[in-house]
C-alpha cells in the first residue's frame, strides 16, 4: 500500500495538506491565513456572564464572539472543593457537580481552551480541561494517572505503553494520555515527548501568572506542522512540501520526535504543482458537489443542513447482480467506505442520516454495518454509530471541530439566502403588483418606479399590463417598469415620489 502526504504552502495565504492512499484521496485539511484556527489554542480568559438555566458561562477570552463553557466542561478546581484532581477518564458525573452559579462569579479569571469553532452565529466552544498533545503523549495539567487511547485494541500493547509511561518521570500535578500513535514507539521516543511537554507547560504556567486577561497563552501549531503530528505515522511512506522554509520546519519537528523518519520529508520543486501532479485538484472540486459518484455506478447525494446532514444512496445504473438484494447489497457496502470517506474529506459534523438502498435479509444488513464501523475505525474524529434500522437508516454522530470545508470556502447566496431556488417569473410578478398596490394606496405618492430584471420586467409590461393599467385608471397614479439588466434575480428596486418628486416611503 502507497500512502503520501501533500503539503501546499501559498505563503501567507493557505496551506493544505492531503493524504493519498494508492493515487486516492482519503484526507484533507485546508487553513486561510483569514480563517486560521483557534482551537487547541489557550486563553487566559474572563467570565462576562452565567446562565444558570442552561448551565453554562460566556467568557471573554479576546475574540469577536464570547466562548461557551458548559458545566461538564468545568475542571473540579473551580468548584472550591478541597479534592481537586480527577482522574483521567474518570470525569465527576454532571449529577454530582455543583450549579455553575456556585463556582463562577462574573468577572473572575479562567484559564480555557478552545475545543471547536464557533459555527455561523454560535461562539466557540470552551473548555477548562486543557490539554497539550505531543506526538506520542497528551499531557492533562491539574489530572493524575495515565490514560490509553481507546483505539489502542492490544492488551498487551497497551500493558507495554502504560509501564513505560508510568517509570517515566511524569510532571507534577499533571496526567497523560497515550495516543493512538505511540503503538510500537520505544522508551526513549516517549521520554524525548514527555520531556518536550513539561518544557511547553512550563513556559506556559509562567505566562499564565504574568499576562493580562484577556490574552493568549498558548497558540496551537500551524496546520503543517499540527497535521505531521497527529496524522504522520510509519504507514506514510513520504511527505512531500512544496515550501522550502516548511520543508525544513518538518524536518526539525521531526528530529525531536521522530528522528528515524525525518528522512521521509522530501522538498518539492517540480514544474508542475504539487497537487496537479498527484492529479488531485479534480478530487477536490467534486468535494463540494452534492452528488457522488460510486464506481459500481450507483451514487450517493449529500445536502448539509443547519440541523443535519442527509446521505441518500442509489442504485444509479448498476444493474449486474442477478437480483435486487444482491444489487443493494453490492451497492451499500461500496457507498458504506464511502460515505466516510466523504465525511472525512468534507469534515461533516453533527447528526447524520444515512439512508442506504433497502435489503430484505438481517444477514445483509449486518454485513452493511460491519463494512460501515470498520471504515469509522479510521476516521480520527469521534463518532458513535447506531444499528441500521428497518428502514435502511443508519444514525450516527460525528465529532466536528471546525466548520464544513463548504462553509469554510464559499458564502451564502445573497439571492437565495443558502436555499438553492428563487421565485419564478410568475410569483415575482405577483408579490411585485401586491406591493404596487400597496404603494398606490397612498395619497401621497403620484408616481411608482420599478427596477428589476428583464425577464420579470417584459412579463409584467406584456402578461399583467391590464392589471397595471387598472391600478393606474383607480388610484390615479404613474407607474413604471424598468428593466435592470444588472438586476439580482428575485430582487426589486421600488421607488416611489410625490407631486414634487421627493421620495416617499411607503
Amino acid at each position: 500500500m502507497s500512502r503520501e502526504m501533500l503539503i501546499n504552502v501559498s505563503e501567507g495565504e493557505e496551506c493544505r495538506v492531503a493524504v493519498v492512499e494508492n493515487g486516492s484521496l482519503e484526507e484533507l485539511y485546508i487553513e486561510r491565513a483569514s480563517l486560521a484556527s483557534h482551537v487547541g489554542n489557550i486563553y487566559k480568559g474572563r467570565v462576562v456572564n452565567i446562565e444558570p438555566g442552561i448551565q453554562a458561562a460566556f467568557i471573554d477570552f479576546g475574540a469577536e464572539k464570547n466562548g461557551f463553557l458548559h458545566i461538564s466542561d468545568l475542571h473540579p478546581r473551580y468548584f472550591g472543593q478541597k479534592e481537586s484532581v480527577e482522574n483521567i477518564g474518570r470525569r465527576q458525573a454532571l449529577a454530582h457537580r455543583p450549579p455553575i452559579q456556585k463556582c463562577l462569579k462574573k468577572g473572575q479569571d479562567v484559564i480555557v481552551q478552545v475545543t471547536k469553532e464557533g459555527i455561523n452565529t454560535k461562539g466557540p466552544t470552551l473548555s477548562t480541561y486543557v490539554s497539550l498533545p505531543g506526538k506520542y503523549l497528551v499531557l492533562m495539567p491539574w489530572m493524575s494517572r495515565v490514560g490509553v487511547s481507546q483505539k489502542i485494541e492490544d492488551e498487551e500493547e497497551r500493558k507495554r505503553l502504560r509501564e513505560i509511561v508510568e517509570n517515566i518521570s511524569p510532571p507534577k500535578n499533571a496526567g497523560l494520555i497515550i495516543r493512538t500513535a505511540a503503538q510500537a514507539a520505544n522508551k526513549r521516543e516517549l521520554q524525548n515527548d514527555i520531556a518536550y511537554l513539561k518544557r511547553l507547560w512550563g513556559v506556559i504556567s509562567n505566562r499564565i501568572d504574568a499576562d493580562k486577561t484577556p490574552s493568549e497563552i498558548y497558540e496551537e501549531s500551524d496546520l503543517a506542522i499540527r497535521t505531521v503530528r497527529d496524522i504522520f505515522d510509519t504507514s506514510i511512506n513520504k511527505i512531500f512540501c512544496d515550501n522550502e522554509q516548511v520543508t525544513k520546519l518538518i524536518r526539525d519537528f521531526l528530529s525531536i520526535v521522530q528522528p528515524r523518519l525525518k528522512g521521509r520529508v522530501e522538498y518539492y520543486d517540480g514544474k508542475s504543482p504539487l497537487f496537479h501532479r498527484y492529479n488531485i485538484e479534480k478530487e477536490i472540486e467534486r468535494i463540494q458537489s452534492k452528488r457522488v459518484e460510486l464506481k459500481s455506478g450507483g451514487s450517493l447525494i449529500i445536502e448539509p443542513t443547519e440541523a443535519m446532514v442527509t446521505i441518500d444512496v442509489n442504485s444509479g445504473r448498476y444493474r449486474k447482480q442477478t437480483n435486487a438484494e444482491q444489487t443493494a447489497l453490492k451497492i451499500n457496502l461500496e457507498a458504506a467506505k464511502e460515505i466516510v470517506r466523504q465525511l472525512k474529506l468534507r469534515d461533516l459534523g453533527g447528526l447524520i442520516i444515512c439512508d442506504f438502498i433497502d435489503m430484505r435479509e438481517n444477514r445483509s444488513k449486518r454485513q452493511v454495518e460491519k463494512e460501515f464501523r470498520d471504515a469509522l475505525r479510521t476516521d480520527r474524529a469521534r463518532s458513535k454509530a447506531l444499528r441500521m434500522s428497518a428502514f435502511g437508516l443508519i444514525e450516527l454522530t460525528r465529532q466536528r471541530m471546525r466548520p464544513s470545508l463548504q462553509s469554510a470556502s464559499y458564502l451564502t447566496c445573497p439571492n437565495c439566502k443558502g436555499s438553492g431556488i428563487v421565485k419564478s417569473v410568475d410569483a415575482q410578478s405577483i408579490e411585485l403588483l401586491r406591493t404596487i398596490r400597496i404603494a398606490a394606496s397612498k395619497k401621497e405618492i403620484r408616481r411608482i418606479e420599478v427596477s428589476v430584471v428583464p425577464e420579470v420586467a417584459d412579463f409584467l409590461l406584456n402578461q399583467r399590463r391590464t392589471v397595471l393599467v387598472h391600478i393606474e385608471t383607480t388610484c390615479e397614479k404613474e407607474i413604471r417598469i424598468h428593466p435592470d439588466p444588472a438586476g439580482q434575480p428575485g430582487l426589486a428596486r421600488i421607488v416611489c415620489s410625490d407631486e414634487r418628486g421627493s421620495v416617499v416611503r411607503f
